[in-house]
């Protein structure tokens, strides 16, 4: 095999053949690697005759430079394209989202190009060409940012994991009616935001599946954060427990500190399922209401809604089998429009319904839960998690094949963190389909992620410009860098979010690709910036040097709390993991205390701190100046999360681990209406208050 040409094809194809690692070393990726990286974006090229086949269709299509069936424009500015479209001189028509109509001469400007003048109103256009019609998305110059959506420039929230949450009868895992009683305790406290882990749907037939960044699908909600009580009510809700036998186990659920998945779900669905047959039977007698709004929802939800429920069924029955990814199904079920799956669909119609049903009942709680937010004078209200990506086995996968790139899987390269890299298990968008397909998927999601909030946190933020994949089977560092169309996705973005009125937040931890935070801040996308990680040479910054367009936070549910990272919790939770030797524990302990004293001493430079520097057994102490000093950062958005708010050393997830840990298990102490009311908690909103004023 020819190398250069290989590397010739894998650069035209948007992967680097070789790349830069935390040291500095230039790495190469192995021929084997790029072969199957290249296969997965529908360029084999495995041997020399498709190799060069390969490379002429990707030579080719440059050659002919067509425009694709979506292309983005900002409206401050033209827009570009092949002048063998957009003839330079002929007059083209424009359609405008809202039916106007434009005439559009494009001009030339050499080089085989033409331009045509800016379109001044954001929205997706109809531009008819010679042969066909292509859509034109317009964005405005920015997003929405704070101080287009709140009365103050610089606003504070909190930052909760949804599963948690605890109430009265919530069976063991936070919902969506503990989020809508959370949010109104926050609201009332001052905050203007509630940001929440994800709440993508998961795979309802396998109990043992639970990370919230680990999705069956992007495009739908987890089912098991629907209150049924918010349908039926809690008296009745209880006396169907009592009638089906597990309202003692889901007491005893509700009272546990860690949540126990696999039990909390089966007795969950128990008892959805309870409430579905009764809604049926008193449907039956009579046209029940909430009937009908079921069945509004069931009509409007459309062919994608219908395809999560059948996968949901088509899964509980493999999975019983054996098979639990689609792409080990037999053949006629692996294709969603297929004859197959249709008929099984129809010999299955009740337990599709319960699905459609599950999904209705949690949309039903998210909506609830932001408009309560709304209500209460929030001027954000919830901000959703985006995951980076969902399971290749799942839902989204199954439905949307032709826009994922089969075989890999999302992760990082080994750097100074992962000394072995990572492999996260999670599919991502293959950018040619994305720009063959005009972004339909891409589109689909984002609508999706937006539909019920009043802001967006990007996972991985990164991925818009280029994700490590790793093939199947492969190792971290087996991996390479995929460029994605980060104008055209950045340009989508902006655009939904001006339609939606919503704030986006990208999280750009890690290694970040140059000028990205450039890019991210002139399109009004906020930037994260963590206390562990703002530092020039080693020392804190202080805060008035943070930089104004990100949000500010104590830290995220990857990193230890304020009060766990004084104390050294997560150098306890790594070696007990197993996650290094004693002696890498011992080193981490020495430099621990050493950035206790220059975080100490970065309070007292901020005149937040006067007294000594407390104990590193007395983390109380520390954790109320770690607070002022978040909060009086110009960052337009300070995020904390609740457990420091309420003073909890243990974070929610230990990266790296999976049974090692007790990730995404952790619940509050109490109902967090009632923490919220804690003179320690209280005193810690008060900070947030002073530095950022009230709602």
């Amino acid at each position: 095999m020819n190398l250069e040409s290989l590397h010739e094809l894998a650069e035209l194809a948007g992967v680097a053949p070789h790349w830069q690692d935390w040291r500095g070393e230039r790495r190469v990726v192995s021929p084997e690697n790029l072969c199957r990286i290249l296969g997965a974006l529908g360029l084999p090229c495995g041997n020399a005759p498709a190799l060069s086949t390969a490379l002429a269709q990707l030579r080719g299509e440059q050659a002919r430079a067509r425009l694709p069936p979506l292309v983005t424009a900002a409206s401050d500015s033209g827009f570009e394209g092949p002048a063998a479209e957009l003839t330079p001189g002929r007059r083209l028509r424009l359609v405008l989202e809202r039916g106007e109509r434009l005439d559009l001469t494009p001009e030339d400007i050499g080089g085989g190009r033409a331009r045509l003048r800016p379109v001044t109103q954001p929205g997706y256009h109809r531009l008819e060409l010679a042969d066909r019609e292509i859509l034109l998305a317009v964005a405005p110059g920015r997003a929405p940012g704070v101080a287009d959506l709140a009365t103050r420039s610089r606003i504070w929230g909190l930052a909760v994991q949804l599963y948690g949450l605890r109430r009265p009868g919530d069976g063991g895992i936070g919902d969506f009616s503990s989020l809508e009683a959370f949010v109104r305790q926050a609201a009332a406290a001052g905050a203007d935001a509630v940001a929440v882990s994800p709440v993508h749907a998961q795979f309802s037939a396998d109990l043992h599946r639970y990370g919230p960044y680990a999705p069956s699908s992007r495009l739908f909600y987890n089912v098991m954060h629907g209150d049924p009580a918010a349908l039926l009510g809690a008296e009745l809700m209880a006396g169907l427990a009592q009638k089906c036998g597990i309202a003692e186990g889901l007491a005893e659920l509700e009272a546990a500190p860690l949540i126990d998945w696999p039990r909390a779900q089966r007795l969950r669905l128990q008892l959805l399922r309870a409430a579905w047959n009764l809604l049926r039977q008193r449907d039956a007698g009579s046209p029940d209401p909430l009937m009908d709004e079921w069945r509004r929802y069931r009509s409007t939800g459309g062919p994608a809604l219908e395809a999560h429920a059948r996968f949901e069924t088509l899964h509980a029955a493999q999975f019983a089998q054996g098979r639990w990814h689609w792409r080990d199904w037999p053949a006629e079920l692996r294709d969603p429009a297929g004859t197959a799956v249709a008929e099984f669909a129809a010999r299955h119609q009740d337990e599709v319904s319960f699905h459609v049903f599950l999904q209705w009942l949690a949309e039903r709680g998210l909506a609830g839960a932001q408009r309560s937010a709304r209500e209460a004078g929030m001027s954000i209200g919830l901000i959703g998690d985006l995951a980076v990506g969902s399971d290749g086995g799942g839902s989204q996968a199954w439905m949307r094949q032709q826009d994922l790139l089969p075989g890999l899987t999302i992760g990082a390269p080994p750097d100074a963190i992962s000394a072995l890299g990572q492999g996260w298990g999670l599919a991502a968008f293959s950018p040619r389909a994305l720009q063959a397909r005009g972004y339909q998927a891409f589109l689909e999601m984002l609508r999706a992620a937006l539909r019920h909030v009043g802001g967006l946190r990007i996972d991985h933020v990164l991925g818009l410009q280029r994700l490590w994949l790793i093939p199947d089977g492969g190792t971290a560092a087996d991996g390479a860098y995929l460029s994605y169309p980060l104008a055209d996705l950045m340009r989508l973005i902006i655009l939904e979010s001006w339609r939606s009125q919503a704030l986006i937040v990208g999280e750009d931890l890690g290694t970040v690709p140059e000028g990205l935070r450039e890019r991210m801040r002139q399109a009004g996308l906020l930037g994260m910036r963590v206390l562990w990680f703002e530092r020039d040479h080693g020392y804190f910054v202080e805060p008035a040097r943070w930089t104004p367009a990100a949000m500010a936070t104590t830290s995220t549910h990857d990193l230890p709390t304020t009060r766990g990272w004084w104390l050294g919790r997560d150098i306890d939770a790594r070696e007990a993991a197993g996650q290094g030797s004693r002696a890498d524990a011992a080193r981490e302990r020495e430099t621990r205390e050493a950035d206790r004293g220059m975080l100490w001493g970065a309070f007292e430079h901020a005149g937040i701190a006067a007294a000594a520097r407390p104990a590193a057994e007395d983390a109380a102490a520390a954790l109320e100046p770690a607070l002022r000093f978040v909060a009086r950062t110009p960052c337009e958005l300070a995020m904390i999360p609740l457990e420091d708010i309420a003073g909890l050393a243990e974070q929610p997830n230990l990266p790296g681990t999976v049974d090692e840990h007790p990730n995404w298990r952790r619940r509050l102490p109490e109902p967090a209406e009632h923490l919220l009311r804690q003179p320690e908690a209280m005193r810690r909103l008060a900070i947030l208050r002073d530095e950022r004023g009230p709602a």
